[in-house]
């Protein structure tokens, strides 16, 4: 932990909130100690406003690109994008049966909004964006290339008519290390486009989004 820190720059003060922030729930129960589900609430809150601020300071975008710009360097793929140039993986702590699988994508990308949320609660908002200029900022223009189906979905449905499409998780299964979501897009709250099933509501999105786009030759003009 404490290599990770150092290699971070993050002049830590206490250690053991930033050990709880790399602990999976697995590891937590199988020891009887806190998990990072806490701190991934507000790290998720606190990694919002750093990229929403990087954003308003370094673009002359509208309020509209702005959200798509910030949805897509927030999304799963792109906080494990970011982890893996720190190597995080490597340093989650995982109960024995996950430890067997690996830490999968949903599970990274919870610890590093954990770690975000430790650091403002250890150091406050100042270091926290030193480490979001240290590790996000550098790779913002990959994150580009990360195909955002919800994104593309919604433009498209957009230019073409004044609809509006929303999403609905329809199940949830699993234990709460491993869940697993069923989610639908929804056509002016009433047309199913496109059904998918992902370990986190995001993903589980993103893939009815993708199913909607591959279903396609949508006339917007007309009741579907």
């Amino acid at each position: 932990m404490e290599e990770l820190l150092k290699k971070l720059k993050i002049p830590y003060k206490n250690l053991d909130l930033y050990k709880r922030a790399l602990t999976h729930s697995s590891y937590a129960n199988e020891r009887n100690t806190e998990s990072y589900e806490r701190l991934e609430f507000l790290g998720d809150a606190v990694l919002e406003l750093l990229t929403s601020q990087h954003l308003y300071k370094n673009s002359n975008f509208s309020e509209g690109k702005m959200t798509v710009r910030r949805a897509q360097a927030v999304r799963e793929e792109a906080l494990v994008l970011y982890s893996d140039k720190i190597n995080l993986k490597s340093y989650i702590m995982l109960g024995h049966g996950e430890e067997a699988k690996g830490a999968n994508d949903a599970i990274i990308a919870d610890a590093l909004e954990a770690l975000f949320a430790a650091t403002y609660l250890d150091l406050g908002i100042k270091h926290a964006e030193k480490l979001f200029n240290k590790v996000i900022v550098p790779n913002l223009k990959e994150t580009l290339t990360i195909k955002d189906y919800k994104s593309t979905l919604q433009e498209i449905i957009h230019s073409g008519s004044k609809r509006n499409i929303s999403y609905q998780i329809t199940k949830e299964s699993g234990p709460s290390h491993n869940k697993k979501f069923e989610a639908i897009v929804l056509l002016d709250k009433t047309i199913v486009l496109g059904s998918g099933i992902g370990k986190t509501k995001k993903e589980a999105e993103q893939k009815a989004a993708e199913e909607a786009l591959k279903r396609g030759n949508y006339d917007f003009t007309k009741t579907i």
